[in-house]
């Protein structure tokens, strides 16, 4: 038994210094979830990318997998995030008559919600002691990966922190908008998908396509602009 246990941590380790088994553990995270997600009922409060990574955070602690070690095999998948980011500009396209007829309450509307998304963060955990490190890392909570990578590294923060709060904002948004849209109640699509993008970044973008094909167009549109709004103005906030 414990040849054979020496035998699985030396393949274990090989495969480490791979990008395999990162790449690997990823990918079956991604399908486990997804099943585990249609298998309790599709609730909104637990999305198939919660589970994942529940799973895999589960899978690299059990193995004693290094997590620099995961992240640095997982880069190829991280590659994928930009062109998967910009693929969304096809539904962008297919419903541009209808961007073209809101684009004045977009005009007006996202620079606040963009800015607000950052500035509440930033004073919550300033007022609570936060280190620049940790207010570098939630500030760009609402942005989509590909862009909060980079506004991160920018700032100083620190990535895997981010992505934790990414996570966390993504479901709560996508919550709040469903509960919102319920209580005032909102039924333009247009509008449920532009707040899912601009507060949710891509969880709240996946649900908006669960909505409709408008929803999720305008939830593209949201989070590409958030994206870019936030890029640009973020740094000098952060600063001041």
């Amino acid at each position: 038994m414990s040849e054979l246990l020496a035998r699985s941590q030396a393949l274990l380790d090989v495969l480490a210094a791979t990008p395999v088994l990162a790449i690997g553990l990823t990918l079956g995270a991604f399908f486990a979830g997804n099943w585990l997600f249609n298998r309790f009922g599709r609730p909104l409060w637990l999305p198939p990318v919660v589970l994942a990574a529940c799973l895999l955070a589960g899978v690299i602690a059990v193995l004693a997998i290094d997590y620099r070690d995961y992240r640095q095999g997982a880069q190829w998948l991280t590659v994928l995030l930009g062109p998967a980011t910009v693929a969304l500009g096809i539904p962008l396209y297919q419903q541009m008559h209808h961007i073209r007829a809101m684009w004045r309450p977009i005009l007006v509307t996202l620079p606040v919600a963009a800015t607000m998304a950052a500035v509440y963060a930033l004073v919550i955990g300033w007022a609570l002691g936060a280190t620049p490190e940790v207010l570098a890392s939630l500030a760009p909570k609402s942005v989509t990966a590909p862009i909060a990578i980079g506004i991160t590294e920018q700032l100083g923060g620190s990535v895997p922190l981010m992505m934790g709060g990414l996570l966390i904002t993504g479901v709560v948004a996508t919550l709040f908008v469903d509960l919102f849209a319920r209580l005032l109640p909102v039924k333009d699509e247009r509008i449920l998908g532009f707040a899912l993008g601009l507060n949710g970044h891509a969880i709240g973008t996946a649900r908006a396509f669960e909505i409709s094909p408008a929803a999720g167009a305008f939830a593209s549109l949201g989070m590409g602009l958030t994206g870019v709004f936030t890029a640009l103005i973020l740094p000098l906030v952060f600063r001041l």
